[in-house]
Order: structure tokens, then C-alpha cells, then sequence
């Protein structure tokens, strides 16, 4: 007896499955790198099993828990170096002040409240880094003043349903910058990643 066809997936189901996703990143169950890849992965999705497949881990229903992790709200460097990585938690808004040293925010294994975070970055006499992973949409805004600000990495074409990271950027003096990381480069260091994607934009500008 043969198996029966895969039934295919609509725009309509791709779009439940993706709005599924989001809701279990916001609860804490998706870092904001799995939602970005598995977001991706049901855009692509031709079949109702793929997208079975994608949330075969997750609860069926939406069953909301407190998360006991302290939401990332502030961050502050002054003559030296502060770091956020890991499975934080990051709230709505997070504020990054920098004085005379660096501060690296990597929200890539982040959990988040929604699929809209900004991020109020001033900096003076040193750097502020960003990293998030490929598929979140970035929107910089902002002024340098004999520094400089800017996106860095692959910038894809928008999905629907992916996060949205707003960045206010103030520079005196100083380099804000947002780096796309593939998702490929999880294991790789701060310094690698930023190695790796300023090689490849050399290499554009040399094509």
C-alpha cells in the first residue's frame, strides 16, 4: 500500500506556524537565533509536515510561564569592557551607555517580549556592538560625530513575521555598529565574527 501524498501548505499556514514560533520565542522557549532559522525554514516550507516539524518540540497551545531570568534593560561600560551574551532576556527596550571602553550586546541567543526590540545606544570614546543573527530586520537610526555608525553583514530581503531590531544610535567619538551573523557562525567569537564579515564585504568591493 502506498504512502499518501504530503499535503501542501498554504501561505495561510505558514503564516500560523510563524505567528506560533513568535509567541514561544516571546514565553522564553526560542532564542531569537532558533526563531530566526526556523522562521525562515517555513517560509520555505511546501509541505503541512514540514511545518509539523518545526514546532514538534513546542507545545500545541500556548502556555505562558514567567520566565525567572531578570530582563536586560541597561547596559553601561565606563573606562572598560561589559558584555551581554548568552540565553539572556532582553525587554522591549535596552539602553547601552559607553564611555572611554566597548560594550557587546549579543542578543543572538536572546530571548525577547516580543518581535520588536529597540536599543537607545550612545557612546563616546570607544565602541558599542550589536550582534544579531541573519532574517532580523534592523532599523539604525542616529548621528556620529567623528566617529561612526552603521549595519554590517548580509542584509536579506525582509520575511514577514521577523523581528525587528530598532536601534537609536548617538556617537561621539566613537563606532556603533549592528553585525549580522549568519547562522552558520554560532560557535565563532565576537573577534571571528567581525573578522569573518568585514573579509567578506572586502571581497564585494573588490568583485
Amino acid at each position: 500500500m502506498s504512502d499518501l501524498p504530503a499535503v501542501r501548505a498554504s501561505d495561510a499556514d505558514r503564516e500560523r506556524t510563524i505567528a506560533l514560533l513568535r509567541d514561544h520565542t516571546a514565553d522564553g522557549r526560542l532564542t531569537l537565533e532558533e526563531f530566526t532559522d526556523r522562521m525562515s525554514a517555513a517560509c520555505l516550507a511546501t509541505t503541512q509536515s514540514e511545518l509539523e516539524e518545526l514546532a514538534r518540540d513546542l507545545p500545541s497551545a500556548r502556555l505562558t510561564v514567567g520566565s525567572r531570568r531578570k530582563s536586560t534593560r541597561f547596559v553601561f561600560s565606563l573606562f572598560g569592557s561589559t558584555s551581554r551574551q548568552g540565553r539572556i532576556r532582553v525587554g522591549r527596550r535596552v539602553g547601552c551607555l559607553m564611555a572611554c571602553g566597548n560594550i557587546d550586546l549579543d542578543l543572538r541567543q536572546a530571548t525577547t517580549d516580543g518581535d520588536l526590540i529597540t536599543v537607545f545606544a550612545l557612546g563616546a570614546f570607544g565602541a558599542v556592538d550589536v550582534y544579531v543573527p541573519e532574517g532580523v530586520e534592523v532599523d539604525l537610526h542616529g548621528f556620529a560625530v567623528f566617529g561612526h555608525k552603521g549595519e554590517r553583514g548580509n542584509d536579506p530581503l525582509p520575511q514577514p513575521g521577523a523581528p525587528l531590531l530598532r536601534v537609536y544610535a548617538v556617537s561621539l567619538f566613537a563606532g556603533i555598529d549592528v553585525w549580522r551573523v549568519p547562522i552558520a557562525w554560532s560557535q565563532r567569537t565576537w573577534r571571528e565574527v567581525i573578522r569573518g564579515i568585514r573579509a567578506g564585504e572586502h571581497k564585494e568591493l573588490q568583485a
